[in-house]
This record gives C-alpha cells, structure tokens and sequence, in this order.
C-alpha cells in the first residue's frame, strides 16, 4: 500500500510496496510518483486524477516484473483519502500480488483452447448440454449435420437440436431444413470429480453413404445385375421360407419355372448385348402380369423362376396362361430384324405333398421341361404321373456318357498356378481342373456335364474319384516344391457321410497332409452348414487345409465365418473382373479382404485377367491371384510332371487314375 498526496509525492509506503517495486522506502517517500515511475501511461495518470476527484477505482491484471525476471500481475484499488476536514489530501494505492490465479486461468484457458481446436478438428460431430439438457456448445461438424449454428443453439433444448428418428442401429437425424443423416451416435455423461452429472456429451458421425453401400452391396449378392430381379440364392432362400409356412400352416403357393423360347437364337445371330436387352425386356414384361408381392427371379442365362404365395392352383395358371400370351403378341426388334420369342412354362403347385424344397425345384424343372418338349410357348403343370427322370432324356444321356467317361479314362487333370500377389512363389501352389475328352476328341468344359451330375447325384462320385487320382499323382511328385494342391468338392459330397469318411480314411494315410487343400463353395458351405463344419474341423485336425470358395455370392453368409474353421477365402470372379471401372466391386473385394483379416485368413481374387487388376489387388492388401492373366490352365503332367499311369474300372471306391473336378471349373 502506498499514501499520495494531491501532487502525486509519496506521504507514505509499505514495506511489501517497495519489495514489489524493486526500491526503497527512503527512496519513496517525499519523491514524485511520476518520477519514480516515469514509465507510467496516461491511462494510469487518468485513475489518477478521477480517484483525486472522489472516485474509488479497480484494475485487475497489470503486469510486472520481478527482480529474478519472472512475471507478476498485480490487482489494484485506487482511492482518495480525507484529511480531517473533509477534503480531499490525496489518494491511497493499495496492490494484491495475484500471479498465483492469473497462472492458473492462463493454463485453463490454455486448456479450453487446445480442447476447441481439438474438437472443432475432429471428424466427428461433438453437442454438449448443461444438467438440463439444454445445449451448451456444439463443434463445427455438429454445426453441419444439424443445421444449427452455435450462437442459435446455445440454451435450447437438445431435441430441438439434435432431432432423430428410428432404431438404435438405424438412427436417422433429421436436420434443421429437413435434411435427413443416417448416424451413428453414443452418449455419455459429464460429471465433476465428486460424480455429480454436470450434462451430457453427445458424439455422432454420418454413416449416409457406409449405409448406402451396405444396402448396395447386399442388394448385388441377391439379385441379378443384369435384370434387377433376386437371384438363384435370394429365390431359393425365399422358396424355403415359402414351404417352411405350407409345413407349419395351411397355406397354399405356386411355383413356375419359365425358359424362354428362341433365347440362343437372338444371342448368338445379334450378339450378347442384345440378349441382354431381351432379358430386360421379357422381365418387364413379366413384372406387368405378375403382382406387386409375388417374387421373380433370374435362375441363369434364360431361365426365370416366379413364385406365387397364397396362391391357388387355378390363380397360378392363369397367370402362367397370360405370360404365354404376352410372349405371343411379344417382338423382339433387332437392327431391322424381327423375333418371335416364347416361354416354356413348368408349373408346380406348392403344398403338403412335397418332402424338401429341392424336390419341388426337381418338379417344376421337369415340368418346364415338357412344356418345351411338348411344343414350347406353352404351361405343364405338373401332375402325380409325371416321371421326373423320364423327362429328361437329353441330360440322362450326359449321366451314360459321364458313366462311360469314368470307366474309359476319358477325363484330363489340368491345373491353374496360383501366385502370391506380390513377387513370386518358390513353390507351386496349384488348383487342379476338370477337362472331358469326349468320344470325337473334342474337349468338353465341364460346365456342360456337370449340372446333369449335380440334377443326378453323381457329383460326389465323381468328386471321389478326382480326389484319389489327386492323391494318386501326389503320392509319387516331389512336394518339396509344392506348396499346396487344391481340389474342389461340391455340395452333394459335404453332405454325403460316406464320402466325408472316405476323405477322412484316405487323408489321415498322406505324408503330407498339408500340402493337400480342399475347396469348397460358399454357396454349398451355407446349404450344409453342419455338415461342412464336421468336414472342415476334420480336415483342419489332420492337417490338411480348406478354401472358401466363390466367397462373396452370399452376403449374408458374413456370420457364418465364425462358424467355419477355413484357412483362406478366394473372392468371386464377378467381383474382382470389373474392379476397375465399377467403385462397388472394388469396395467389396476390399470389404471381403478385410473381413478375411479379421479372421486371420489368407484370401486368393479369381479371375485376374490384366495387370491394371493385379495392381488394384496389390493395393488393396490381396495375399493370393489366380486367373489367365497369372498363369492359363495348362495339363497337370505338362505343369508338373506326368501322372503315374492306371487302369481305371467301374468301381471308384479304390484309389484310381486322376479324375475331374466340380463343376464351377
């Protein structure tokens, strides 16, 4: 504290005054104020004056400095004083060293700062409310995606604010235009150290477009991209769920397969772009008759399958009457060219009668069947005396050729190298693949026969019998440069018991198992889920390996990885050929990867054909490719060296010559 008078001259001083100025008291009193201080401003001077005119005045947070150069900030209070007369003698200066607290609110507001620019950085949008929920501050991203900027939304009610709708994992905020976000949002309280709730912070995100995607994708794994209509896999799944209600209820459907009539005719005269179009073209013709809940499906190629729920015998074949009929009055119009096309309608009531769904697709396949042999553009419904087999001759044929084909050795092992996506293997890894020489020489594919062995249950015969040739071959090859040799099974051998312990016995006797990997297709891996489990779990405990095969056709097959005990995940080709130039694709063969990594397991992009697409894999994180553009199937004996040779019989239950693979190759 310090005593002036009306001239400004020091009456008296504190020893902590002097302390803090650096002087002492002799040095003070009876001196001017201005020339001890001469650097004091007219601001000073004006409390100064206004305090000699009877006013009492405060400043907080004048800065000076120590001695030992550190800062110090000082509160002051400015007052006149009286003499014993009333009048006024001069003014009083009293100074309270408040560094301490000025310390503190700085390293607060420092604080306050960082956390601002923190929050105002993120990606997320940050609202935070008082113990009445009414908002107290909210982030630029906050800002954004509710429409609201701070200074309107400070003190309103959150809700107001923070406007959302629907389920928890499906949240949708709607902003303040009437804009609406799918979000993802938690929320937390704020307590102080004593744990009493001081409000809340809010933390959301957008997940528009994640969401768009998700449906995107899953809509692409159910439903044909050509035609928008439900795929093989969707329609199949949906068949089930019709004939698990006629089990449970009493309800009655209708199943229809539909082929159309002169369909290779306009591919192969005007080329597939127009076939596609007359795919698109028949299927919104077939939407026109059909209801809006009935579900059309596109079975592959030219072939439709519709399936009427709550639907009577006699409904359904009006129906099938008048999509004939739309056919008939139908043209095709092609650069100038004209086309009849029909339809071959199978028509099968859905009720009690049937044991399994397969069955019921058996019955509607053969009556579309009939219908084309009876004269094509026309319905067979399907009756008790139909024989199913019988109606099939031509396939039945492939079944004696197929037969012939296996007691005459006429079946070719070649093989497919699979190469790591980066660099290049010291040893083969290889897929073997199925090739028929049929009686003129000619080579056959094997997506000819094999649905005829699929339709007739000689698809785990014919699996046994690659099998043992594989095991065969390997038995006498050098497997110090074979990394691994992967053969396919199908469905039908999964679920076949007798094949599975056949596979177990003949594994369990191999030296190296672990060069031995079995693939098996997503698709038939969801079909026999515990049987594939049992089948994987063993060949897992004796050492041998197991793909996942086509691994993307079935989106909602995700979960059930879980479930299967797999070494490697080998992505669908239909997503991995146009990574290029559709975002989509490419963001599923990433989202495929990642859940692969996820489970720890390696994954293989088929149809690699470019070396733009190896260099998009690459990017992505790809282990393995396969495909024309790696390496072309070759003869396995042209690859590795030849198999040992043997005479094949009738009876495939031995170890016999190699054999063919399934029929996804």
């Amino acid at each position: 504290m310090a005593l002036l008078d009306t001239r400004m001259r020091y009456i008296a001083a504190s020893r902590r005054w002097c302390q803090s100025f650096h002087t002492r008291k002799l040095d003070v009193v009876g001196h001017s104020h201005y020339e001890i201080f001469p650097e004091i401003t007219d601001a000073w001077k004006d409390v100064h004056r206004r305090a000699l005119g009877g006013e009492t005045l405060h400043c907080d947070g004048e800065i000076f400095v120590r001695v030992d150069g550190t800062a110090q900030w000082l509160a002051w209070e400015v007052a006149p004083w009286l003499t014993d007369s009333g009048a006024i003698g001069g003014i009083v200066i009293v100074s309270e060293d408040i560094t301490a607290r000025k310390l503190a609110e700085q390293e607060v507001c420092a604080q306050h700062a960082l956390m601002r620019v923190t929050l105002d950085s993120i990606g997320d949008a940050v609202i935070t409310t008082d113990e009445n929920q009414n908002v107290g501050w909210l982030n630029p991203v906050a800002s954004r995606l509710t429409g609201w900027e701070l200074s309107a939304a400070r003190g309103k009610p959150v809700q107001d604010v923070f406007h959302v709708v629907g389920r928890p994992t499906q949240t949708v905020l709607i902003a303040r235009d009437g804009t609406e976000h799918g979000i993802q949002d938690s929320v937390a309280p704020i307590r102080d150290d004593s744990g009493t709730v001081l409000g809340t912070v809010l933390v959301f995100h957008d997940v528009t477009e994640q969401r768009r995607l998700v449906a995107e994708v899953s809509h692409r794994a159910s439903h044909d991209a050509l035609t928008g209509l439900v795929n093989r896999f969707e329609f199949e799944s949906r068949l089930r769920q019709a004939f698990g209600s006629v089990r449970e209820g009493n309800h009655a459907h209708a199943l229809m397969f539909i082929d159309l009539d002169q369909f290779k005719l306009v591919n192969d005269s005007c080329g597939h772009s127009a076939g596609d179009r007359l795919l698109r073209e028949v299927t919104t013709l077939f939407q026109g008759v059909i209801r809006a809940r009935d579900t059309l499906g596109r079975l592959g190629g030219d072939e439709f399958g519709l399936l009427l729920e709550n639907c009577t015998a006699r409904q359904a074949r009006r129906v099938a009457d008048q999509l004939c009929e739309q056919l008939k009055s139908y043209r095709f119009v092609h650069e100038g060219q004209r086309f009849r096309i029909g339809a071959s309608i199978g028509l099968v009531p859905l009720d009690k009668r049937w044991s399994s769904e397969a069955q019921i697709m058996q019955a509607a396949d053969a009556a579309c069947y009939a219908a084309k042999e009876a004269g094509r553009n026309r319905v067979h419904e399907w009756l008790e005396t139909d024989t199913l087999v019988k109606s099939r001759p031509v396939e039945r044929q492939w079944v004696t050729r197929l037969e012939t084909a296996l007691a005459a050795n006429r079946f070719r092992l070649h093989a497919q190298r699979i190469e790591p996506c980066h660099g290049q293997s010291a040893r083969l890894q290889l897929e073997i693949l199925l090739r028929l020489i049929d009686i003129d020489g000619s080579i056959v594919a094997p997506n000819v026969f094999l649905p005829a062995a699929e339709r007739f249950d000689m698809a785990a015969q014919i699996d046994r019998w690659v099998v043992h040739g594989v095991l065969d071959w390997m038995s006498v090859q050098d497997l110090d440069r074979i990394e691994t040799v992967a053969v396919n099974l199908s469905g039908q051998s999964i679920g076949d018991r007798a094949f599975r312990r056949d596979m177990v016995s003949h594994v369990s006797r191999m030296p190296r198992p672990d060069k031995l990997c079995f693939e098996i297709t997503e698709t038939a891996a969801i079909s026999h889920m515990e049987d594939s489990k049992e089948f994987i779990t063993a060949m897992r405990r004796l050492g041998a390996r197991v793909a996942l095969d086509d691994f993307g056709t079935g989106v909602a097959s995700f979960g059930s990885l879980k479930l299967l005990p797999v070494n490697m995940l080998k992505i669908d080709g239909q997503f991995v050929r146009d990574i290029l130039h559709d975002r989509l694709d490419y963001t599923a063969v990433r989202c495929f990867h990642d859940i692969a990594a996820a489970c720890d397991l390696q994954t293989v992009a088929k149809c690699v054909e470019s070396e733009h697409v190896l260099t998009a894999l690459r990017h992505i994180g790809v282990n393995f490719v396969q495909g024309n553009f790696v390496h072309r199937p070759e003869p396995l004996d042209l690859l590795v060296g030849p198999p040992p040779r043997r005479t094949v019989g009738t009876d495939f239950e031995p170890i016999s010559a190699p054999g063919p693979t399934p029929a996804h190759h």
